[in-house]
């Protein structure tokens, strides 16, 4: 399959919480943890599962960061 994301981010899920439609993954990617919102129902076709591997794909021509403190 070909993609146009430039952000291919390889890690393990460390946690699932559904709400009422939308699921937040949180994906460990060596030592950081990005957090993905996806829907339910994608959360079970794909079968995430903490513990399980995953790969996020970021396609974004603009990427924001903060500093805390």
């Amino acid at each position: 399959m070909k993609i146009s994301a430039r952000n291919v981010l390889k890690g393990t899920i460390v946690e699932v919480t559904k709400g009422s439609t939308t699921a937040h993954v949180r994906i460990d990617i060596g030592g950081a943890v990005i957090t993905a919102a996806i829907t339910n129902e994608a959360v079970d076709e794909l079968g995430l599962r903490v513990g399980g591997a995953a790969t996020a794909l970021i396609k974004a021509s603009d990427v924001l960061v903060g500093v805390e403190g």
